[in-house]
């Protein structure tokens, strides 16, 4: 399998759906601009959200997937099929429980999320947070479904199924937010409904895939079957793996959770500027960091059961290079074109103004301070996992929430909304720091020769691209310009760096199609 062609293919359908995803972002900042109710929706969306990635997308993908890649690899088909009927079972069970606590508790929910909002605000997050509940049990199911495909080396399906939640939302907030102000109701739920609907989408979709496997869950529905599956051993595993790795993913969440009370005390609309950054960075992570790192995650679980370390170490060596021909440039421009790229993604109408796209131009550079740790982050820790340690991401992940809430400490009193990004930023890099010593220690990770030209050709290479960033960041006024010029530059823009980049790594004589060529062994 070629690794590159696998990843492009994962990383084309992610970056459409982060491209969907902007397009729902513009379509919040055209309808309701930055203020207390977005920030509402924010706060609300982000509970159930925050939960499917400490359950669903977290905790239990890490555990799930090297677990039902050992058990394919030792037991065969037939007993991987028991091992999924019984994870599902224990996993819609525990869903049920925690879809109805979480709607009885969303008062509590919201202030512990969101203690700065008051008034209508607040209310408006307790409502939605208890439509939008259900959302985690959907998206747990769709994690499930999404660690079988990649298993079976399926990976464009579970790549796809994000696009449609983005669909849906839009298609609500457009179609609904004006009847439902017109009913007297706050236009911001067209977003909580539309995700309900996007959730549903996703998890159907995948059901199909799974049923042409052979790999449909069954679900156990009497008390007997429930305990059956909680003693399979397989699952008792799947647990077992999953508690440090549950702590871990709760240290970010809970870091995502202090960030959230910081944004709402801030003042009305932080908590938006640091999302629309947040969402602006994700377009270079769908780019390497998250393409890589699915399609490493199975490959590395395979390669550890199977005893080959030198493919281990290889294939982690392959997508660092990756992250840093990839990520570095990205970072340059979210640190020099960070206006224009916000003027030209959000300030559209009077609701986003110009000192919107400012304070959001700000927390856009404080991410991509941490761009490359962000990255490296995705390709470092399924080393860990697929060696069945989670431990030790544990570990560093609670030293980095300590360094990370210090650091807002530092920032957010000098900088404001804009200082929680970049303590976030300085965090993952520290992160993916620790697990690369983690991995060298351990002699999972030995570096391919070739390191030290590749980074310089690297280097030059953005520098020149840089300096035609800046140039057209610096000259151009792009919140005074015409929507459509704005857009036309911008297109231009980008276009030209990036040529500019790949045509400076040619004539630096960097070898690419040795990396476009790596295959799995």
């Amino acid at each position: 399998m070629n690794l590159l062609r696998a990843a492009g293919s994962v990383s084309a359908l992610t970056l459409v759906s982060r491209i969907t995803g902007l397009m729902r972002e513009q379509m919040v900042s055209i309808l309701f601009g930055a203020n207390a109710l977005t920030d509402a929706f924010l706060v609300a969306f982000r509970i159930p959200n925050m939960l499917r990635r400490l359950f669903a997308e977290g905790a239990f993908s890490q555990a799930f997937v090297p677990a039902l890649a050992a058990e394919r690899a030792a037991q065969g088909d037939e007993a991987t099929h028991r091992l999924v009927d019984a994870t599902a079972t224990v996993l819609v069970w525990a869903l049920l429980g925690v879809c109805v606590l979480g709607v009885l508790g969303a008062p509590l929910l919201v202030w512990l999320m969101g203690g700065g909002l008051k008034g209508e605000a607040r209310l408006a997050a307790i409502d939605m947070t208890r439509w939008m509940f259900p959302y985690i049990g959907c998206m747990s199911l769709v994690a499930l479904s999404a660690g079988i495909l990649n298993t079976w080396k399926r990976f464009a399906l579970p790549a796809f199924t994000p696009v449609l939640l983005n669909v849906a939302v839009i298609a609500c907030g457009w179609g609904l937010a004006g009847p439902l102000e017109a009913r007297g109701w706050p236009g911001i739920y067209a977003m909580a409904v539309g995700v309900m609907v996007g959730g549903l989408l996703q998890l159907g979709v995948q059901l199909p895939a799974l049923k042409r496997l052979g790999m449909l869950p069954r679900i156990a529905l009497r008390p007997a079957g429930l305990r059956a599956a909680w003693l399979h051993a397989g699952v008792r595993k799947i647990l077992a793996l999953m508690a440090p790795a549950l702590l871990g993913v709760g240290v970010a969440q809970l870091s995502l959770i202090i960030n959230t009370q910081i944004a709402t005390h801030i003042g009305p609309g932080a908590a938006t500027w640091v999302s629309l950054a947040d969402r602006l960075m994700e377009f270079p992570i769908a780019l390497a960091g998250v393409a890589l790192g699915v399609v490493l995650t199975p490959l590395l679980s395979d390669a550890k059961t199977n005893g080959q370390g030198a493919e281990f170490s290889g294939l982690i060596d392959w997508g660092l290079r990756l992250v840093l021909l990839l990520g570095l440039p990205c970072a340059l421009a979210m640190g020099l074109f960070a206006e224009p790229l916000v003027a030209v993604l959000y300030h559209y109408g009077d609701k986003f103004s110009a000192a919107d796209v400012a304070q959001t131009a700000h927390a856009v550079q404080g991410y991509g301070i941490g761009l490359l740790g962000l990255l490296a982050i995705k390709i470092l820790a399924p080393g860990f996992f697929a060696r069945q340690d989670t431990r030790t991401p544990v570990r560093i992940a609670v030293v980095v929430l300590v360094f990370t809430q210090l650091m807002n400490a530092v920032w957010v009193p000098i900088l404001g909304a804009s200082g929680l990004a970049l303590s976030i930023g300085l965090g993952a890099l520290l992160n993916a720091v620790w697990l690369l010593i983690g991995l060298r220690r351990a002699g999972a990770y030995q570096p391919a020769p070739g390191w030290l030209g590749f980074g310089l050709r690297l280097l030059l290479a953005t520098a020149g691209m840089g300096l035609l960033l800046g140039a057209l960041a610096w000259q151009l006024d792009w919140i005074g310009m015409g929507k459509w010029l704005r857009v036309g530059w911008m297109a231009l823009s980008l276009a030209g760096a990036a040529l500019l980049y790949f045509v400076l790594l040619w004539m630096l004589r960097l070898n690419l199609r040795e990396l476009m060529a790596r295959r799995a062994s």
